[in-house]
């Protein structure tokens, strides 16, 4: 039944998947870190690892800072229940790109991206998304790893002079391991190719996960048709701006590597916890009762980053991608799905549970960030919108400087008022010019007059010079 959108789209009928997400969160089911299975289930999948570490480790995706390809093969080991996209599956997506395209027209200036319409399964997310999760892990973990090496004492360094090259392969295999397991956690709960706000499919690719989409729309008392078009609309908006703001994808990821360019590992507080252990005095008491004060302290060392300006900067950039897509999908959605307010606080509260971008890299890259202001963004966009009108709001794309500042979310006030003195320039000049055609085609009208004038006066002159010709003439007769 195509419930009025022209294409069927069923509910999750599968019982198993639906147990557990009828939750008060519609999208309970993308808690991030949520833990399962007990010591049996851990030892057998380390067990799987090691079974293929010994080849991981020679191979070519096993060089490096990251061991890429032990990464790949535990995210594989996760998701390895995910089954191939149906037809049916497959057209419902497409045919849900294709209409949230069509409103989107009327809600921005900005064009559709065009390319691809795909849908995929957790595997072949992971699959398409992993070359951007290099791009973006490669430099943190190559930092990190000089990072530790520039926090050892100058004598450890030359110790293990000689077993540097087998440290670094452990640490890339460490690497591999946590990231195996975000991408794995984040294959089984992504809905889109961009999901997150993260430019990390390819480019020119529209992707949305069905089966994912279903058990998320399986806790909602809404036909999934409509929650189908709502994250169709969401990604087809995101891809807008990734296809015709080519500044922005770049702009992302070198953020990312600018803060990793300036990791710094303090481990002051764990040298000081050291010295209070008073080991030279031999009282067995002090040391007990220090130990039993380590036992309540973090003595993780502390990772920060000189660069600290990248991470607001990119704070930034999340807040405003979102925020836009989410106002546009609300300007587009509004009238015609009257589930999109529902759908929208919805994906707030899933944003909140661990499927938002700061959380992602957090999992994935390792950079700690501040949740992205979605909302406060959104309203920004909106009154922008009011303010200028679309055309103007999407103009302040062209270029970075542009945009509004991490301020001008929290207080949008001096944004707005930009956008209405440059509003009021533009329809200035314009006005300024149509004076200027009119005193261009007043003077070329007096020039012509002026030129008919002359002509004629010379032409009466000729007449009266003539005349006093032929009258001299005649009185010589």
């Amino acid at each position: 039944m195509s419930k009025g959108f022209g294409f069927s789209f069923p509910n999750s009928d599968d019982d198993d998947d639906n147990d557990g997400r009828r939750d008060h969160n519609p999208f309970g089911g993308f808690n991030f870190g949520a833990g399962g299975g007990g010591l049996g289930d851990m030892l057998n999948q380390f067990g799987q690892m090691l079974s293929g570490m010994g080849s991981s480790m020679n191979s070519e995706g096993g060089a490096g800072p990251v061991n890429y390809d032990l990464a790949k093969r535990i995210a594989m080991q996760e998701i390895s229940a995910s089954k191939p996209v149906s037809p049916e599956d497959a057209r419902a997506v497409e045919e849900s790109v294709r209409l949230a395209e069509l409103w989107l027209d009327d809600a921005t200036t900005l064009p559709t991206a065009s390319g691809t319409v795909s849908a995929w399964n957790s595997v072949e997310w992971l699959e398409a998304t992993l070359p951007m999760w290099q791009r973006m892990v490669s430099p943190v973990a190559k930092h990190m790893n000089d990072a530790q090496l520039e926090s050892m004492p100058e004598e450890a360094r030359n110790m293990m002079g000689p077993l540097s090259q087998m440290m670094n392969q452990m640490s890339g295999m460490n690497f591999g391991m946590q990231l195996g397991h975000a991408l794995g956690d984040l294959a089984s709960q992504a809905l889109t190719g961009s999901d997150f706000g993260l430019p990390i499919a390819p480019a020119g690719v529209t992707a949305l996960l069905p089966q994912n989409i279903q058990k998320a729309s399986a806790g909602l008392d809404i036909p999934a048709q409509e929650v189908l078009v709502y994250v169709a609309a969401r990604e087809a908006a995101r891809q807008r701006l990734f296809k015709h703001v080519p500044w922005l994808v770049e702009r992302i990821v070198s953020s990312v590597e600018e803060y990793a360019m300036g990791l710094v590992i303090d481990t002051s507080h764990i040298e000081e916890a050291a010295r209070d252990l008073n080991l030279e005095s031999g009282d067995p008491q002090a040391i007990q009762d220090a130990i039993g004060k380590l036992q309540g302290m973090d003595l993780s060392p502390k990772i920060s980053s000189r660069n600290a300006a990248a991470a607001a900067r990119l704070e930034t950039l999340l807040a405003l991608v979102e925020g836009w897509v989410e106002h546009v999908v609300s300007e587009a959605l509004g009238e015609r799905i009257p589930s999109t307010a529902a759908l929208t606080e919805a994906w707030a509260r899933r944003r909140v549970s661990g499927g938002s971008a700061d959380q992602a890299l957090s999992k994935v890259v390792g950079i700690e960030l501040s949740a992205p202001k979605v909302s406060e963004a959104a309203e920004l966009w909106h009154r922008a919108t009011v303010a200028v009108g679309p055309e103007q709001r999407d103009k302040t794309w062209d270029h970075a400087d542009f945009l509004p500042t991490a301020d001008n979310i929290d207080n949008p006030a001096a944004f707005i008022d930009s956008l209405l003195d440059d509003s009021t320039d533009e329809g200035f000049e314009q006005e300024f010019a149509k004076l200027e055609q009119m005193l261009r085609e007043q003077d070329s009208g007096a020039e012509g007059n002026a030129s008919d004038g002359d002509t004629e006066n010379k032409n009466t002159g000729d007449d009266s010079d003539k005349g006093d010709k032929d009258n001299g003439e005649k009185n010589e007769g």
